[in-house]
């Protein structure tokens, strides 16, 4: 009966069923269910909005009037999101952020940067770092480890006279395709297009470029191994 109740609550709220092993104890499922319901008593009271969005614990949000949240948005733990940008944030349907993930619009005030974009049930892994200055865009049905980080802009140093941190930026903003499966500790370089359907290997380093869809990557820098098939 409660792993019934559990599996309603999720098709409720974000609007994807799922299907509970059996196996679990009721005391597991009764102590998550207490979880989400104080996560969703959280998020209202940091988002002050009706949909229901869950907020986890230590969580820093910084310019909220700037992100857009679908149904059944789940921020975890320790999450620190900084939306100051030129789009803001808008996160789509059923996105998940597990523990300690930083999100990072703007990388200084002397020029706001362009945001980030999330499609439908998207899942991003415990400690991910997205750095979204160049602007960011992410499709539905994506997965993303743990560890990841994207760099959506890079600074300037062909001035040899003068320090780095004094040319200024360039950025061309990092899209990812709807689909994909990004492994843990991936590195996403600013320039990079990685089309449906792709799957990137953990530890790889994604430069500039653009990706073929539904083909498998790895490396340092990363280098298509196969098709998916």
């Amino acid at each position: 009966m409660l792993i019934e109740l559990v599996e309603f609550l999720s098709l409720k709220i974000r609007k994807r069923g799922i299907k509970i092993d059996r196996r679990i104890p009721d005391g597991y499922l009764l102590k998550l269910v207490f979880s989400k319901v104080c996560m969703a008593i959280n998020g209202f009271f940091i988002f002050r909005r009706r949909s229901v969005i869950l907020v986890g614990k230590n969580v820093t949000v910084k310019a909220r009037s700037m992100i857009t949240a679908g149904k059944g948005l789940m921020i975890d733990d320790g999450c620190f999101i900084d939306a100051l940008a030129i789009k803001g944030i808008v996160f789509g349907r059923g996105v998940s952020l597990k523990k300690n993930v930083t999100i990072e619009c703007t990388g200084s005030l002397t020029k706001l940067g362009e945001g980030l974009s999330i499609g439908n049930d998207v899942g991003i892994g415990s400690g991910s770092f997205l750095g979204c200055a160049g602007g960011i865009a992410i499709g539905h049905d994506t997965i993303i480890g743990n560890y990841v980080s994207f760099h959506s802009e890079n600074h300037n140093f062909s001035d040899t006279t003068q320090p780095i941190r004094l040319q200024g930026v360039n950025n061309e903003g990092i899209q990812i395709g709807n689909n994909c499966w990004i492994g843990a500790k991936v590195t996403v370089l600013d320039g990079v297009v990685l089309e449906d359907g792709c799957v990137v290997a953990a530890g790889a380093v994604l430069k500039a470029g653009r990706y073929a869809a539904n083909s498998i990557y790895a490396g340092v820098p990363a280098k298509r191994i196969k098709e998916r098939s």
